[in-house]
């Protein structure tokens, strides 16, 4: 293991690593067990360690606002050109954080070494999973690379403790993503959807399959509620409840657009000024990512349900901006242009 405190000089490089993905865990500090607000039956341990699979954008995110909230984190990445972006990502968001906090440089740079003292770094996969309490997946969306990740973790869990294995897919069928785990552990899984930026975003979906217990399902709510965010329950249905309203919303005006009824502009300006959206779709699309969106689309037409509804229509204008490379802010370029800054 490796803790590093890096305010000064370069970010800590670890040895190269053959492994194909990354994951992180967080170590939480013992509280009393409360009681169950359904059914009165007392609620297991809090977690003490949490591994979370992915360091890109929201597995660091996850990483930050734990340790910021007092827990002990070790963030695992098998790819060393990730991690070492993972390592600056949060450390340029601990700073931005501290900016806004403290007026003095000398506090600034003390609250983000506190944080990131409470951060490790190792790239060992069997060192990591058999001491978790919690398992968080947050690699991309690709639901046979996230069901391969707990394939091969479930056979490094202690057999005689009750390991939560969550997900953090957006878009991915939570109930599929587990259907290769054994049954004895399937009632130990559920979605745990975190927004990004994870720093900013207080909403968190918990998502129950048929087969995730309620005691699963408290002890993530109180992780959750740990992190001073907002949890709801929702069932494993396409886009659990904010993209599977959002993602319709955003393909609609789109089409509006593709048959000429109003311009871009003037389809954002309504929608915040008529509707009070903080952002446009158009606005909204660009954040997310064309890329993003297509491939969400693309996974729902194979839910007959969805595609009856006509949901997951193809929308020529978004594959084209996409294989043209205009993928929103992260391009440059989408429905709109950015300047770099």
């Amino acid at each position: 293991m490796l803790r590093i405190r890096c305010l000064s000089g370069s970010l800590k490089r670890l040895p190269q690593s053959t492994a194909l993905f990354s994951r992180s865990y967080i170590a939480a500090p013992p509280s009393d067990a409360t009681k169950s607000s359904e059914n009165n039956q007392a609620v297991p341990e809090p977690f003490k360690k949490v591994c979370v699979f992915g360091v890109g954008l929201m597995g660091s995110g996850i990483a930050q606002v734990s340790a910021m909230s007092d827990y002990g984190v070790t963030v695992v990445d098998l790819n060393e050109d990730a991690l070492n972006r993972g390592q600056a990502y949060i450390l340029k968001s601990l700073k931005r954080v501290a900016k806004k906090k403290f007026e003095d440089q000398q506090e600034q740079i003390k609250f983000t070494e506190d944080v990131l003292s409470k951060i490790e770094f190792t790239t060992k996969m069997e060192d990591a999973v058999p001491s978790a309490d919690l398992v968080v997946e947050a690699v991309v969306e690709n639901v046979d690379l996230k069901k391969k990740i707990f394939a091969d973790l479930e056979p490094l869990l202690p057999a005689d403790k009750d390991v939560v294995l969550a997900t953090n897919t957006s878009s991915c069928s939570v109930t599929e993503i587990f259907s290769g785990i054994s049954k004895e552990r399937l009632p130990n899984t559920a979605g745990l959807h975190f927004f990004n930026p994870v720093s900013q975003m207080k909403l968190v979906e918990i998502v129950k399959t048929d087969s995730t217990s309620e005691a699963t399902y408290e002890r993530l709510n109180r992780f959750v509620l740990s992190l001073k965010k907002a949890p709801v329950k929702c069932k494993d249905t396409p886009g659990f409840i904010v993209n599977r309203l959002l993602v319709p919303y955003m393909m609609e005006a789109i089409r509006l657009l593709e048959r000429g009824d109003a311009s871009a502009r003037d389809i954002d300006t309504a929608m915040k000024l008529g509707a009070g959206y903080p952002m446009g779709p158009f606005e909204l699309l660009d954040y997310v990512g064309l890329d993003t969106t297509a491939f969400i689309i693309k996974g729902w037409d194979k839910n007959p349900e969805l595609k009856e509804a006509g949901i997951t229509a193809e929308s020529k204008m978004l594959t084209d901006l996409v294989n043209a490379g205009r993928l929103g802010i992260k391009s440059g370029s989408g429905f709109y242009e950015y300047k770099k800054k």
